[in-house]
């Protein structure tokens, strides 16, 4: 019997990838986005189902859960890949900014777990694949907001690991690195400098240079890969780091002092090129 997945943010970008890479390895595939009719290809392609969910209405998360069960009977993995990016200096977000970041990227992705795990309980068996992102063990200037919400997306995934072991019911982290997605021009919320001329060279460098790395990143097929790597490994093994910038810069996170080591992201995100 083919394996089913649910995917949360599949209409575009790394989501995408994933529900694609996952029909082309034979499982049924769920794809789920807050407008699936505007979706073509997937809803054409065999063993694909879409639905609609947003992962800020409780309740559109229940009818995606229930949809799926219905018509499968069981779900052996839950890709929690929705989320966005809210970027600029601190002091220029607002608190309803802040708000939705954290909404969606991480109490929606703790309530797709919370609800799903009834179901995952009485099968004894599931995984959750939770996408954080290298931006969840260390940072760079402009992202504050976001890379709160994934260093806390790795704090709840890894304490809900040891939880869950038990039952059956594994946890998979996802941590990219940069990737050639529309990410940050389609789900960025860009916090405006207008009267706060003090920050707007440090912006205007950070981003040059951000972007500049963000052009030389993996595909997201690559993204969609270790997912499905993760969703398929029986092993307890909880993160799964993608893209060789991802893992260079955790690797020097680890061995180097932390002076050496911001000194290192500094030189490269906060100075100028050429």
């Amino acid at each position: 019997m083919a394996k089913t997945v649910l995917i949360t943010g599949a209409s575009t970008g790394i989501g995408r990838a994933t529900a694609l890479y996952f029909q082309q390895q034979g499982w049924n595939v769920v794809a789920t986005m807050r407008t699936p009719a505007k979706e073509t290809q997937l809803a054409a392609l065999p063993n694909s189902t879409l639905l609609p969910l947003d992962v800020t209405q409780p309740e559109s998360i229940k009818g995606a859960l229930a949809a799926t069960f219905a018509k499968f009977g069981k779900l052996d993995a839950v890709v929690n890949n929705a989320g966005y990016a809210l970027s600029g200096v601190f002091e220029a977000y607002t608190p309803e900014q802040i708000r939705r970041q954290f909404e969606t990227n991480l109490f929606g992705l703790m309530e797709v777990c919370r609800q799903t795990l009834p179901y995952f309980r009485k099968q004894r068996a599931g995984t959750l694949v939770n996408v954080a992102s290298m931006g969840g063990r260390l940072t760079v200037p402009l992202y504050s907001s976001y890379h709160s919400t994934k260093w806390a997306v790795e704090g709840f995934s890894e304490s809900l690991h040891y939880e869950l072991l038990p039952l059956g019911i594994r946890v998979k982290i996802i941590e990219p690195g940069a990737i050639k997605t529309d990410f940050y021009e389609r789900s960025a919320d860009v916090a405006k400098v207008d009267g706060l001329p003090d920050y707007q060279e440090t912006v205007a460098v950070a981003t040059a240079n951000m972007n500049a790395a963000g052009d030389k990143g993996e595909k997201p097929e690559v993204v969609a890969k270790a997912i499905f790597q993760a969703a398929s490994d029986t092993s307890n093994r909880l993160r799964y780091t993608v893209g060789s910038d991802a893992k260079m810069l955790l690797l020097l996170r680890r061995l180097l002092p932390e002076t050496w080591f911001y000194g290192i992201v500094r030189s490269q995100v906060m100075k100028k090129k050429g």
